[in-house]
């Protein structure tokens, strides 16, 4: 693997796998790799032949957080570096949680401050039953602000008033029953097979569709049921309904085909 940062791959069938590639920092974040980051997220999100982005890590932690060094700069700065520092790590967090594809965060180790945002950005994530997470930040006088909006999505705002306020570090396990993590295996040699079954799942849906539903959910997220939102439901259902997408999937269902998008 080569000295960059982060790392992207793309495979024949279509998957982009975008690898965190400081182990001897525990891929802790810094400027650089915020950036690098940021730039991938979005290149990768535009591109219409990405069928599923995987977000993995090098070595034994998934993200450590904060490098240290940055965080010694950054005490150093004014509230106004600081808060641009601050956006670019938000735009590169918009930036993977906004991407119209599947995400599957593989978690082979600790994640840690905004290591646990960067999972709870992503759609999907399958961990090994030692990792460890914390939001750790108030030990430091800090808050996990930016972060914030991906994790109480994730694990929802009672669990955030426990983990935001404790600091405490707590096991794959107690992350699966929170909903941070979708699967548990037992290590890392398990995370290919797990991180496959999820792909042929996904490489049977029609991309169109599946991009409109991450938009669909964020749309009804939170909205009482009142006509506005049926009004807005029903709409997409018919404008998707007259989709080449939906054409091609009804047609190959009756046919008892596979439709031009699965993959094999």
């Amino acid at each position: 693997m080569s000295e960059e940062s982060a790392v992207l791959h793309f495979s024949t069938d279509g998957i982009a796998t975008i690898t965190l590639n400081r182990p001897d920092v525990h891929n802790a974040f810094n400027e650089e790799l915020i950036e690098r980051l940021g730039d991938m997220f979005e290149d990768v999100g535009k591109q219409d032949g990405v069928r599923a982005v995987v977000v993995a890590a090098a070595g034994k932690s998934y993200c450590a957080g904060a490098d240290l060094n940055w965080m010694k700069r950054a005490a150093g700065f004014t509230e106004e570096d600081n808060r641009e520092d601050s956006l670019a790590l938000g735009r590169m967090l918009k930036n993977l949680h906004a991407i119209p594809k599947p995400t599957i965060a593989l978690i082979q180790g600790p994640a840690y401050g905004g290591g646990l945002g960067l999972v709870a950005a992503c759609d999907i994530a399958i961990g090994v039953r030692s990792a460890k997470f914390c939001l750790s930040e108030v030990k430091l006088g800090l808050l996990p602000a930016v972060i914030s909006p991906y994790v109480v999505e994730a694990i929802g705002i009672r669990a955030c008033r426990r983990y935001f306020l404790t600091a405490e570090v707590f096991d794959a396990e107690e992350a699966y029953r929170l909903g941070l993590l979708h699967m548990l295996v037992d290590d890392v040699h398990n995370l290919a097979e797990a991180r496959d079954i999820f792909l042929s799942q996904i490489g049977s849906n029609a991309p169109g569709a599946m991009a409109d539903s991450k938009d669909l959910i964020y749309t009804v997220a939170g909205r009482p049921i009142e006509q506005d939102v049926i009004n807005e439901t029903a709409h997409r259902i018919a404008a998707r309904r007259k989709t080449d997408e939906a054409r091609e999937g009804i047609e190959a269902f009756l046919e008892k085909r596979k439709p031009s998008w699965k993959l094999s």
